[in-house]
């Protein structure tokens, strides 16, 4: 296939980035090739905007990409959003809820550029030293009223499997919960994924005659692989991930993006 014809979506964590957080040589050209061939790539991540630019300014993506699992849209380039879609007033009371059933759940709010953190816990400090990420500390009552993008809940693998079956089963319907990795789960504003932060983003850069592809391994990348053209799972995705994949690649820490690649040029 033309790669001028593609426009290719990638989750970062898991998918593009090796377990140890690099970005591997193969890729990297692959991505490149792929450009010169006019082929439009860019990043679907849960990541906010500060944690996903140090990617995005290695990988030179020169079309916006979607931030906060699908909550916005964001142009590195321009350094502004171009879409968002915020949290309503009732997540302050989800939070306060979950952190009265479970006082040991470290919580953070993700607003634009700044994360809030009224609180913290083991994993969630580990999570923001290993993004080199200096958070806002606060308390619910301190929270800004309005511009919240996503709530993210830390924990254990076991405690956050209670965490959400305790969600699941309450009347905290009013927003999307996903789990983003075993130690993670998510708060999106109501009917909010990746897939309808690809759909933005398709539509505001003009690219809906384009072949879309998008590639992932976690529960927040399914609905973006279900509703591509081509939908691409790596080998280390999760099963159900792997099962609704149009096409399953090697693991994420041995090439999947140059393999997808090669797999867009024998279309």
């Amino acid at each position: 296939m033309d790669f001028s014809k593609v426009i290719f979506m990638t989750d970062l964590d898991g998918t593009l980035f090796t377990d140890d957080k690099r970005i591997l040589p193969q890729d990297l050209e692959a991505i490149e090739r792929f450009r010169k061939g006019g082929g439009l790539f860019t990043v679907a991540t849960g990541r906010g905007c500060a944690m996903s630019r140090a990617a995005v300014e290695r990988l030179s993506v020169d079309i916006p990409a979607v931030v906060f699992n699908g909550a916005a849209v964001y142009d590195f380039k321009k350094d502004r959003f171009i879409w968002q879609c915020e949290i309503g007033p009732h997540a302050r009371d989800y939070i306060r809820r979950l952190h009265e059933q479970f006082p040991d759940l470290g919580i953070e709010v993700l607003h634009e550029q700044t994360i809030f953190t009224p609180f913290i816990n083991q994993t969630e400090l580990d999570h923001l030293a290993l993004e080199k990420i200096e958070p806002h500390p606060c308390t619910i009552d301190e929270l800004p009223e309005t511009g919240w993008l996503k709530v993210l809940l830390a924990h254990e693998p076991q405690r956050m499997d209670e965490i959400q079956r305790y969600i699941e089963q309450s009347d905290m319907k009013k927003a999307q919960w996903v789990r983003s990795a075993p130690v993670y789960y998510e708060c999106l504003p109501e009917g909010v994924d990746k897939s309808m932060g690809y759909r933005q983003l398709i539509r505001l850069i003009g690219a809906q005659d384009r072949f879309t592809v998008a590639s992932g391994d976690y529960m927040n990348d399914l609905a973006m692989i279900q509703r591509a053209d081509l939908g691409v799972a790596v080998a280390s995705a999760q099963e159900e991930v792997k099962a609704a994949a149009d096409l399953v690649v090697c693991d994420n820490n041995s090439g999947a993006i140059a393999e997808i690649i090669k797999y867009i040029e024998k279309l």
